[in-house]
């Protein structure tokens, strides 16, 4: 079975911080791995790496700002500069995908703000070592 590192938690520092969870993140990932091919931004001759950085910024991003895209913007950009790392993206192309991550969150926040359905959000270390993790560490910075 193939691990992840949303499943060791002994790589763990910093702070408790609200952010997804790692089940959340785990799905996240799930999720945008199975469907980046189909969004309307994809470019043939990338992959789910190129991607999955700008993924995580959106996701972490809305789990650690709320609110609206724009008012988060700036500092979404500056933290896919920090955990790029490898993509190929430019920031225009990487924005699109931090949106869509954005926009799934959101709508994700709205079904579970309704009485019958939990908040996603959980306390929560973040780890190095994933695209996740450097987002939530480079918002720390």
């Amino acid at each position: 079975m193939e691990t992840s590192a949303h499943d060791d938690d002994a790589s763990c520092i910093g702070e408790p911080l609200t952010v997804l969870g790692r089940d959340g993140a785990r799905d996240e990932d799930a999720h945008w791995e199975r469907a980046h091919r189909s969004e309307h931004y994809f470019k043939p001759g990338l992959d789910y790496e190129d991607y999955a950085p700008a993924y995580c910024v959106g996701y972490i991003g809305h789990a650690q700002y709320g609110g609206r895209f724009e008012d988060s913007e700036r500092s979404l950009c500056a933290n896919w500069e920090r955990i790029k790392g490898d993509s190929r993206l430019s920031l225009d192309d990487a924005l699109l995908a931090m949106r869509a991550a954005w926009d799934r969150m959101d709508g994700r926040a709205r079904t579970a703000e309704k009485p019958d359905r939990p908040s996603m959000a959980v306390a929560l270390r973040p780890r190095a070592q994933l695209p996740a993790d450097r987002a939530v560490e480079a918002a720390r910075q």
